[in-house]
């Protein structure tokens, strides 16, 4: 393998991932695999609710397009060119997390276009869209077969672990795999900075900060900093449409039952009828929850994200990632800011 062959094998698979997210028909042949296989993909999709409640059918579309922009093929090669290739491939397990769909996309890219072999050790709430995808993958270039591998038991035989997932979940990884290379990944969430100077435009965008992946992601915002005597209405006014979130299931558990504790505790908070809204210093929320709070300068703001650094992915808002943009990454926006193309390419075993 080399680089330009994992990148005309990743562009091509964003081509056939985006048709797939955007619901589209093939022609024969049109994208480098048969209709029927272009089907069985679409019914994969179609299918995932019934494995992950999370995992509707137009949440899992959004990632797939999401995904298949960051592989348009010169956006990959401008990001490539930064990076060493290894010719001597290592083998790297990652351990992804399962609370988005393809959450470990990237990680899964960066791994193979470092010239590396990947392990996955897959959650089971989403094992079964990235074997597919590896699955086109190997179609596209057979080479790909050795250097894609997948393990539902114990891992062994690696070089090096990349592990993403909760709190909880750092503690085991700390304890089975510090010995070795690693590149752990713990609980974060996301912010958005709100000026006063906003468009209804923007704030209708912030709603997809919000409630994209029902807002399980550690891109989503989970919190609001507000000036002072900011009226919540406006924010209310233009996340309306998004309001059928609550329609899912999973989700709608979590706003009755957020809504059960807060009113028995006798707690202030504003409903609008599928999120709750709470004022609270507090960076994390709950699901179909969204803290806020307020400042009165510059300062302040600064001194939020100062104390919360280590726990925030991203920050929107006008002087930060655009509104609506959260859950769309570029190639060069790591997890926890840390440039995991570096990391892999600087390996040593």
């Amino acid at each position: 393998m080399n680089k330009d062959r994992i990148i005309s094998a990743f562009a091509q698979l964003g081509k056939i991932m985006k048709c797939l997210g955007q619901n589209h028909a093939i022609s024969d042949f049109e994208l480098g695999i048969t209709p029927l296989e272009f089907e069985n993909l679409n019914s994969l999709i179609s299918r995932q609710v019934h494995h992950n409640g999370w995992f509707s059918e137009d949440m899992v579309r959004k990632a797939f397009c999401s995904l298949a922009d960051m592989l348009e093929k010169e956006k990959l090669e401008a990001w490539a060119k930064n990076y060493k290739f290894n010719e001597k491939p290592l083998t790297v397990a990652v351990i992804i997390a399962g609370n988005i769909p393809l959450v470990g996309f990237h990680d899964f890219l960066c791994v193979l276009l470092s010239g590396n072999r990947i392990l996955c050790k897959l959650s089971s709430e989403d094992k079964l869209l990235l074997p597919a995808l590896a699955k086109v993958l190997i179609h596209l270039d057979s080479d790909f077969e050795e250097y894609i591998s997948f393990s539902e038991g114990n891992i062994s035989n690696f070089d090096a672990v990349i592990a993403t997932g909760s709190t909880n979940s750092l503690d085991h990884f700390i304890q089975y795999f510090s010995k070795c290379p690693h590149l752990f990944r713990g609980s974060r969430t996301s912010l958005a900075v709100i000026t006063g100077n906003e468009s209804d435009e923007e704030l209708v965008e912030l709603g997809k900060d919000l409630f994209h992946y029902y807002g399980r992601g550690c891109r989503n915002v989970s919190h609001l900093l507000l000036p002072e005597n900011y009226s919540l209405n406006r924010i209310f006014e233009a996340i309306v449409s998004y309001g059928e979130v609550v329609n899912n299931k999973k989700y709608g558990n979590n706003y009755d039952y957020y809504k059960s504790i807060h009113l028995m505790n006798l707690e202030k908070f504003l409903d609008n009828n599928f999120v709750l809204v709470k004022e609270s210093q507090e960076l994390f929320s709950p699901l179909a929850m969204i803290y806020y709070s307020f400042y009165s300068n510059e300062n302040e703001v600064k001194d939020f994200i100062s104390k919360h650094e280590g726990s925030i992915q991203c920050i929107v808002g006008s002087n930060f990632i655009p509104f609506g943009k959260a859950q769309a990454p570029g190639l060069a926006d790591y997890a926890d800011t840390i440039d995991t193309m570096e990391w892999l390419i600087n390996l040593r075993v």
